[in-house]
């Protein structure tokens, strides 16, 4: 039967909304102040995993205008969207299963609940965390052929290996909420008493929930909720678009199944309670905004600067790039990361 609940989920990952706002604000006040300091806000990996930054830079006054801008709180929330989103095209371009991309996006989103998008750039902990997924979901794939296969130094990913790990505090088992709706499918099956020639409404009906819990994830919901109750909210919304169950047959139904769940886990929660939080996640997928390409240019112009590269830097390396032969990723149209 699934579980709505965080008896299998670690509290210390759920937050209030004020909790998660304090959090993203550390992180990038930390940045900001090693900017101040180093010059930069990039920290250095060594090969042992150890964290460094550059020696501090002594600045004068009429340097003041010509300091780089660090990002603010909602550039560094569309750049950790963008390459969320950059995070499932690899998983695709690779035929990874759903559990490893779903692994993998709550590893990223975990790890920027410690740092800033400034101090780390995202591509490197993106493939990192895809890395670690694949290992603790016994889908064995080298550090090398994970980096030939998008054209990346495999060296990066395991440098960055334990500082991801020690980031999410070695709490590796995660719960996403796509098991969830399976569970809550299975279940409603059995307690509404479907009867065969109505299955296939129920498949159609699952699917449309896993695309619903999609746009949940790229969301900051996952930090706000535990799965159980995105899957719900998923599946809530699902049944909008199906009919599977009418308005007021979805209520009878819903409540009566959510009443057994709340009485079977002896839930101090009440059902209103419930519908409330369900609420507040398709509040949160409502005002979801993806970064257009605009957004995405002028946050990288930034996040260079705040890194100390320079247009020159840039111009050699995209030479560079040109000259190099067909990558991998290239020639299956595979994900662009540049």
């Amino acid at each position: 039967m699934a579980d709505f609940h965080t008896s299998t989920h670690r509290a210390n990952w759920i937050f209030s909304p004020q909790e998660l706002v304090e959090k993203y604000k550390a992180a990038n006040q930390r940045a900001i102040q090693a900017l101040e300091k180093y010059g930069t806000t990039q920290m250095e990996v060594d090969a042992d995993g150890s964290l460094s930054y550059p020696e501090p830079i002594a600045r004068d006054n009429a340097d003041k205008h010509s300091r780089p801008k660090p990002l603010n709180i909602e550039e560094e929330q569309f750049m950790r969207v963008f390459y969320e989103n950059k995070l499932r095209e690899v998983c695709s371009a690779f035929y990874f299963p759903n559990k490893i991309q779903a692994t993998a996006l709550i590893y990223f989103k975990r790890f920027y609940l410690q740092w800033s998008v400034m101090e780390h750039h995202p591509k490197h902990i993106m493939l990192t965390c895809v890395y670690a997924a694949c290992k603790i979901e016994e889908n064995h794939v080298s550090a090398e052929e994970l980096g030939k296969g998008i054209s990346q130094d495999h060296q990066m990913i395991l440098n960055y290996e334990m500082i991801v790990y020690q980031s999410l505090e070695f709490d590796l088992i995660v719960y996403a909420p796509y098991r969830s709706v399976e569970g809550f499918v299975n279940d409603m099956e059995e307690f509404c008493g479907v009867k065969d020639d109505e299955n296939q409404m129920l498949k159609d009906l699952q699917e449309t929930a896993r695309l619903e819990v999609d746009k949940i994830m790229l969301t900051d919901a996952p930090h706000l909720f535990p799965p159980g109750q995105l899957a719900l909210a998923a599946l809530r919304n699902a049944n909008e678009m199906h009919r599977v169950l009418d308005f007021e047959g979805l209520c009878c139904v819903l409540c009566r199944y959510l009443r057994r769940i709340l009485a079977r886990q002896n839930s101090q929660h009440t059902i209103l309670q419930l519908i409330e939080s369900l609420d507040a996640i398709d509040a949160w997928v409502r005002k979801f905004k993806f970064p257009t390409e605009k957004d995405m240019k002028h946050i990288n112009r930034k996040l260079k600067s705040c890194w100390g590269h320079s247009s020159h830097d840039d111009k050699k390396r995209e030479k560079k790039r040109h000259k190099s032969h067909k990558s991998l990723n290239e020639a299956h149209n595979g994900p662009s990361l540049a």
